[in-house]
């Protein structure tokens, strides 16, 4: 995963949600660099799927080559039964 950064999580009150995005979900941000190769980039979204139980939402292509993905996966709010 070298070159690769996930962005800060702002604070709870302002999650990073996409344009047009509906509550419910929790939302990360990658930023992938232009000199990753597709295999890299597709090696880190599968164990971001498979052990973070996220899903693809938005990826968004810059004219550099850098990439923004949002991945997102539903919020389990449990309740209190006592």
């Amino acid at each position: 995963m070298e070159g690769m950064t996930a962005l800060p999580i702002p604070a709870p009150g302002s999650p990073p949600r996409p344009p047009g995005a509906v509550g419910g979900y929790e939302y990360r941000v990658l930023v992938i660099p232009r000199g990753t190769s597709r295999s890299e980039a597709r090696r880190l979204l599968t164990e971001h799927a498979e052990y973070g139980h996220w899903e693809l939402a938005r990826v968004r292509l810059y004219a550099g080559g850098l990439r923004h993905v949002w991945l997102r996966r539903k919020i389990i709010r449990v309740t209190r039964t006592a």
